[in-house]
């Protein structure tokens, strides 16, 4: 992010402009959690409301109408980073304005952005990744890979069983760390690379980049990922510790259910708090009808990590201290 220490008063203006629920919507759309009416609560904060363009975070009686107001009050932000914020996302993607909660349904359908005449800023940020350049044309030339035209942002697709996009998740190609779900995003649909024979294993990954890091993983070991079901869940979050409140993600129970033949389950979730307890979680349910294995990397954070560790790529290394280790080539 490019941080102004002086914001003009008619920039700052502009981004007072941005209403917290645009702010969510557009950039935080996992956050936000529908409590019906066009009202809103936060999946951080479930004492909050968001409606109306305001928000009102009721256990802490505070509240505010825009953006720049919630990133202060609620995620402690000072008011020259909040702006900086609001004006390096905007930069990158322009948002999109909600009308209502009834134009949200009829509008559900998924807005994919537009394709850029050539793909190669996509392509090689993957390659700086580690992610291996075949495995990317391959999976370009399926069109679950593309690069946005606008912002060069590197698209992933997700299909359905009829082979109609229904999920798509976008990715910055510069130091940003730009990522949001496209507007319409089905998650019962996320990025995926199905078998082309009939396996009855099935591989998550909390993402896409992790996803093709696994693949490549693989082939570099002479190992043929088309002959594995790989899925990414969009994410994971630290769930309730409710023993008997524990739920799987939608996108996997629709996917078992599709694919019944599934009976071994392998978990590659990151190596963090929320991974680990995501995939405690995971084997506490899935172990009763499936074989489930947890398999995370043995060095760095997540798959990417692991393969950037491998291939020497330090700068994507998420672990400072990781970099200098040598790596054990394990998958």
């Amino acid at each position: 992010m490019i941080f102004i220490s002086y914001v003009p008063p008619e920039i700052v203006a502009e981004a007072k402009k941005i209403d917290a629920l645009t702010y969510l919507q557009n950039y935080e759309p996992d956050e936000l959690v529908s409590v019906g009416n066009g009202t809103y609560t936060t999946k951080t904060h479930d004492s909050m409301r968001i409606s109306n363009g305001l928000w009102n975070w009721f256990s802490r009686g505070i509240g505010g109408k825009n953006a720049i107001d919630y990133l202060m009050k609620v995620k402690g932000y000072s008011f020259i980073n909040a702006v900086n914020l609001i004006i390096d996302k905007t930069t990158i993607q322009r948002p999109f304005v909600y009308q209502n909660a009834e134009q949200n349904k009829i509008k559900n359908e998924l807005v994919l952005p537009e394709k850029a005449d050539n793909f190669c800023r996509a392509k090689a940020y993957l390659i700086k990744r580690g992610i291996d350049s075949e495995i990317i044309d391959e999976c370009i030339k399926n069109n679950l890979i593309y690069e946005e035209k606008n912002y060069h942002n590197v698209v992933f697709v997700g299909y359905d069983e009829n082979k109609k996009a229904r999920y798509a998740f976008v990715r910055g190609t510069n130091e940003n760390r730009f990522m949001k779900e496209a507007k319409g995003s089905n998650k019962n649909y996320t990025f995926r690379l199905n078998s082309v024979t009939k396996s009855n294993r099935l591989h998550l990954f909390e993402s896409s980049i992790d996803l093709l890091s696994y693949a490549t993983l693989m082939k570099l070991k002479n190992l043929d990922f088309h002959k594995e079901n790989l899925l990414s869940l969009a994410g994971v979050f630290k769930s309730t510790q409710n023993k008997n409140n524990l739920k799987i993600p939608t996108v996997l129970e629709k996917y078992l259910k599709q694919n019944p033949n599934i009976n071994e389950i392998h978990l590659h979730l990151d190596n963090d708090e929320v991974g680990r307890f995501a995939s405690e979680n995971l084997k506490q349910i899935l172990s009763k009808n499936y074989k489930v294995i947890d398999s995370p990397t043995p060095q760095g954070k997540d798959c990417n990590d692991y393969l950037c560790l491998m291939l020497g790529l330090k700068n994507f290394c998420k672990n400072t201290k990781e970099k200098n280790k040598k790596v054990e080539r394990v998958l």
